[in-house]
């Protein structure tokens, strides 16, 4: 008599693991973008996405840039030289820095000490923990402060020395650090694949 087994999960690649970090990426970029006004309300339209209503630009213009710069990210990821993505948001008229929205990029390192693999982490609980954190940036608006002045914003990626970066695209730029005395910071949750873990923080400048 023939017998069955249950099926098994499969542990999540680096590929998949790559993508899903980029696509949460584009997601929480959109979502800071809208939630923050940097770009007018009526530019977004909402999409299901993580069991969830998200919006997501329609600007063509701003498609575009965030497509190319998540292409480039994927390929950093792929290759382990990214170690920090920042979405800042820049006064325009001042160019003084406002927020900094930063997600740190680790690989997750199996423990020495246990003889058996960890269990494939399940994509439902991975897209539960992308959930709550687009969920903790929408809301910061109840602490963040107001921004009443026009705003722009600037992509910036920390990678490895050995890193291959396109000279075309990617330039060595100003932090846009907001001053200690000035700064105020908010730990976001964080979320793990089997490969990578992405924790998020914002800070935020508060004169007082």
């Amino acid at each position: 008599m023939a017998t069955s087994q249950a099926p098994t999960r499969q542990a999540i690649t680096l590929k998949g693991s790559t993508n899903l970090v980029t696509e949460f990426f584009k997601y929480a970029a959109n979502t800071i973008l809208f939630q923050r006004g940097v770009y007018p309300s009526d530019d977004f339209h909402m999409v299901k996405k993580y069991g969830q209503t998200v919006l997501v630009t329609q600007d063509l213009a701003l498609e575009n840039y965030l497509d190319r710069i998540l292409k480039q990210v994927n390929k950093w990821l792929l290759t382990g030289s990214v170690t920090q993505l920042v979405l800042a948001i820049i006064s325009k008229d001042t160019r003084l820095p406002l927020e900094r929205w930063v997600f740190d990029v680790n690989l997750v390192e199996p423990p020495v000490d246990s003889e058996a693999p960890a269990p494939p982490k399940p994509e439902s609980e991975i897209q539960a923990e992308i959930r709550y954190i687009l969920k903790q940036i929408v809301s910061t608006v109840t602490f963040l402060p107001i921004i009443d002045d026009p705003t722009v914003f600037n992509i910036l990626a920390y990678t490895h020395d050995s890193a291959d970066v396109p000279a075309d695209e990617w330039v060595d730029t100003d932090p846009l650090a907001i001053e200690a005395s000035k700064s105020q910071q908010v730990k976001l949750r964080s979320f793990s694949t089997d490969v990578h873990r992405i924790e998020a923080m914002v800070a935020y400048r508060f004169e007082g």
